[in-house]
């Protein structure tokens, strides 16, 4: 069965940094792309940062650029998003899910080609 799991959300004040983790089980390669997600109340799921299988090519939302870095580590089954410089504006229930193909040349934010998704994980950005 496959699954992802999050974790590492939380409460933290502007301008701080936590690491989110997104643990993979039930794959039986590492031929699937990892991409972060986030919904705020009232606001569609929208696309933060992909990473191609192999960890080389990533892709990031222009809202998040320079302060966010997805990467991942085949070993552990584990992708993380390191998220510096949170404003309130980052507020929202974080989710990773997988893509198994077919792929294009680079991974995708497009929430509809992913198949597998987590439960998320709560960050809140409060002043």
């Amino acid at each position: 069965q496959l699954q992802l799991v999050e974790s590492g959300g939380g409460l933290v004040q502007p301008g701080g940094s936590l690491r989110l983790s997104c643990a993979a089980s039930g794959f039986t390669s590492d031929y699937y792309d990892i991409g972060w997600f986030r919904q705020a109340p009232g606001k569609e799921r929208e696309g933060v940062s992909c990473i191609r299988g192999h960890g080389i090519s990533t892709k990031y939302a222009d809202s998040v650029k320079g302060r966010f870095t997805i990467s991942r580590d085949n070993t552990k089954n584990t992708a993380y998003l390191q998220m510096n410089s949170l404003t309130v504006e980052d507020t929202a229930v974080y989710f990773c899910a997988a893509d198994r193909g077919p792929f294009s040349s680079t991974c995708t934010t497009d929430k509809g080609r992913y198949d597998y998704w987590g439960q998320g994980t709560q960050v809140t950005v409060f002043s």
